[in-house]
């Protein structure tokens, strides 16, 4: 009997320092580690096209991983490539205006401009003969000579006369060729030209629908034929790279936490794999606890949004997954990630 009371009082003498022990050790894991939950988020991106046009081609589907600056779509291009032939073709235009323009007048244009001098020089000499003829002979033979003959021929010599000035003044234009105003102005016109085709391309370049990021294709929204627009996007990416969990602190573990201390993601589906993070964004502004907490006495409590940023190079990680955060608080050093 008394080796019964003594086989009894040194098991619960074992219990008592077994117990004492596991709440020492759970104090202490309690007082080194942060255990928060939340959900895994990521970041999106909505493409669209710039322009408004059909859709030509879509080069990718969801669930595909694509690259920065892959093409994953096209719109139909036909009527850009009529528009850039039709501004190539007047860029060669505006190009031989100026051209010309540069080169001045040619001799034989000068040429031609003293001949019509000349001509107007002999016609004005012939109309002022006639003129001083008719005068002569009223003067000196005394026939009459009608007023109605006399201004006819002062008008002809007039004519003949203005006639001679233009032609001078053409042919000095001609000497000196053209204005620096007007080649000035046609090499305005050409850039003009230049930059309309410009746009154009660069009209055509957004016809490719191209990756800005490595992401992974979350949704496929058109379809070969649909009228694409800015406003209706074509695909929706997910980014994998950063990923992060979102979970809540309240105000009394707020001053327990710093950015960049380390810490364990843990999921359902992957329990005993754990995957490495870090503290990277601390919230300054308090919030009501998200719906997504159920319990009654948490529900109306001010919490504080923090966002551990993980390294999931296996992509194990999807978007709203719950997952369980250990934050290690000792020496802000990862205790778990040491221990392995």
């Amino acid at each position: 009997m008394n080796k019964r009371r003594i086989v009894v009082a040194i098991m619960l003498a074992v219990a008592v320092v077994t117990l004492a022990s596991w709440s020492f050790f759970r104090q202490e894991s309690d007082t080194n580690t942060l255990e928060l939950f939340g959900n895994v988020d990521i970041r999106q991106v909505s493409l669209a096209f710039n322009g408004s046009e059909r859709v030509a081609e879509m080069r990718v589907q969801e669930g595909d991983r694509v690259e920065a600056g892959q093409v994953l779509a096209t719109l139909d291009t036909r009527t850009l490539a009529l528009q850039i032939a039709q501004a190539q073709a007047g860029i060669e235009v505006q190009e031989q205006v100026l051209l010309r323009l540069k080169n001045g007048t040619r001799p034989e244009e000068v040429d031609q401009a003293k001949a019509d001098v000349a001509s107007a020089q002999a016609e004005a000499d012939l109309a002022g003969q006639q003129l001083k003829r008719l005068q002569n002979v009223e003067k000196t033979a005394g026939e009459a000579i009608s007023q109605q003959d006399l201004d006819h021929a002062r008008s002809r010599r007039q004519v003949f006369k203005a006639l001679l000035k233009n032609r001078k003044k053409a042919l000095k234009l001609a000497v000196i060729g053209p204005r620096k105003e007007d080649i000035a102005q046609a090499e305005a016109q050409l850039n003009v030209s230049k930059a309309e085709l410009a746009l154009l391309k660069h009209q055509l370049s957004l016809a490719e629908l191209k990756a800005p990021i490595n992401a992974i294709v979350r949704s496929r929204l058109l379809e070969p034929g649909d009228m694409a627009s800015p406003q209706r996007p074509v695909y929706a990416l997910a980014i994998t790279d950063p990923k992060w969990v979102r979970a809540y602190v309240t105000e009394v573990d707020l001053g327990r936490i710093k950015p960049g201390m380390s810490a364990r993601v843990t999921t359902d589906s992957h329990p005993d794999q754990s995957i490495r993070g870090h503290v990277g964004y601390i919230s300054s502004v308090a919030e009501f606890t998200p719906k997504m907490v159920q319990t009654e006495e948490l529900r109306t409590s001010l919490v504080y949004e923090v966002r551990v940023f993980v390294e999931d190079a296996e992509d194990r990680l999807r978007l709203g997954m719950p997952a369980t955060v250990h934050i290690f608080l000792e020496n802000h050093r990862d205790v778990a990630g040491a221990a392995q």
